[in-house]
């Protein structure tokens, strides 16, 4: 997949059209935009992909494609779940950025100590 096709994706996903992003972007039409998806990916500037990037709300990783090996990131399966689930919990998610090679039992524990910390907040 292109750099154009992610970023097409990309402005779909955030359910805005070619002239809102030519627009955001300081174009005149969506001609441009219409140009920037089809374009190969060496004719795309990568100041302009960081400016797409902040407006749909996505990284620069994303639209270059570096980061499509998502599912490959942890190295276990278990972890990859847990960490999945922790993620999903939007205050938690955070903390485990970096948890790549973690045991899942160990990522599971810090996830019930974080969850018992966090009922607490409730009582």
């Amino acid at each position: 997949m292109t750099v154009g096709e992610r970023i097409k994706i990309a402005r779909e996903s955030a359910q805005m059209s070619q002239d809102e992003l030519a627009k955001r972007l300081g174009y005149k039409d969506r001609s441009s935009i219409s140009k920037i998806e089809k374009a190969p990916d060496d004719n795309i500037a990568m100041v302009l992909v960081r400016k797409i990037a902040d407006i749909l709300n996505c990284s620069p990783m994303y639209l270059m494609g570096w980061d499509e090996q998502e599912d490959e990131y942890y190295l276990n399966d278990n972890t990859r779940k847990i960490a999945q689930e922790i993620f999903d919990n939007k205050e938690l998610g955070l903390l485990f950025d970096a948890a790549k090679d973690a045991a899942p039992e160990d990522l599971q524990t810090v996830h019930t100590m974080l969850m018992a910390l966090k009922s607490k907040e409730g009582t």
